[in-house]
């Protein structure tokens, strides 16, 4: 049995150990509960039963628990100038006991252990399979999902470690990625803008058409760029492009 309320005192009780008035803490706990909201409304949407919404609901709550040491000890959400924060989040969990303050059986624990590290991995691992694959397309989905919301309402340098974009250029090989093979190889962005490029890139790793539609809905890509506030000609014209294909994209499968 999953006791979501136990769940929930439970998060509180370990964010309580760290900074309230950091904002980089007050932004993860505010996107962790809403990525619990989602993935419950996902598998709601999508027909799952009530134990297995509440599953999806707990591995919402627990998908980032490693961004907080992560934020301690390197201060900084990238991933590649720190620790694969997913990977570490599983070693919290699970090496050092900590799920089962969270859930008291250990009947779901693979499950759990494989969508908190598959959540933030490049892709999907191949040997997945089943309900598992499931749960792992769901928490990848609320989480960039929410991720889109949370570009869009904070600080731009929160996102890009920099306060004006404006003049910032789109690499020639991140461009052509978009375009050309709907996937980005994070090793090669050179430049804000190709860190926002690589955002937009999210709608092609979409599973589920509620997260599509609320992207569209709630124009959350073009209003990413209109926050960048562009200046540079070729940058405003690639951007251009690149809306326009992520939106057909989304039109296409919807």
């Amino acid at each position: 049995m999953i006791d979501l309320n136990r769940a929930k005192i439970a998060f509180a009780n370990y964010v309580s150990r760290y900074n309230p008035e950091d904002g980089k803490i007050a932004l993860k706990i505010r996107h962790i509960y809403r990525v619990a909201e989602i993935s419950r409304k996902i598998a709601v949407k999508n027909g799952y039963s009530d134990k297995e919404q509440n599953l999806a609901e707990l591995i919402g709550l627990l998908h980032d628990i490693g961004r907080f040491e992560q934020i301690r000890i390197y201060n900084t959400f990238n991933d590649k100038k720190s620790v694969n924060h997913g990977e570490m989040g599983v070693r919290i969990l699970f090496e050092e006991g900590l799920i089962r303050e969270f859930i008291e059986k250990s009947d779901y624990d693979d499950i759990i252990k494989t969508a908190i590290t598959n959540h933030n991995k490049y892709r999907i691992d191949s040997n997945i399979t089943g309900r598992t694959l499931d749960f792992c397309k769901i928490i990848r989905d609320a989480d960039k999902l929410d991720i889109y919301y949370v570009l869009n309402t904070e600080k731009i340098e929160d996102a890009y470690e920099k306060e004006d974009i404006s003049e910032e250029v789109i690499g020639d090989e991140i461009y052509r990625e978009f375009k050309e093979d709907k996937i980005i190889d994070y090793k090669k962005r050179k430049s804000p803008a190709d860190v926002m490029v690589s955002h937009i890139a999210y709608i092609f790793d979409f599973n589920y058409d509620y997260c599509l539609k609320k992207i569209r809905e709630e124009r959350y890509i073009e209003r990413l760029v209109e926050k960048a506030k562009y200046k540079n000609e070729d940058t405003i014209k690639k951007m251009n492009e690149i809306v326009s294909i992520a939106n057909r994209y989304i039109d296409e499968r919807l």
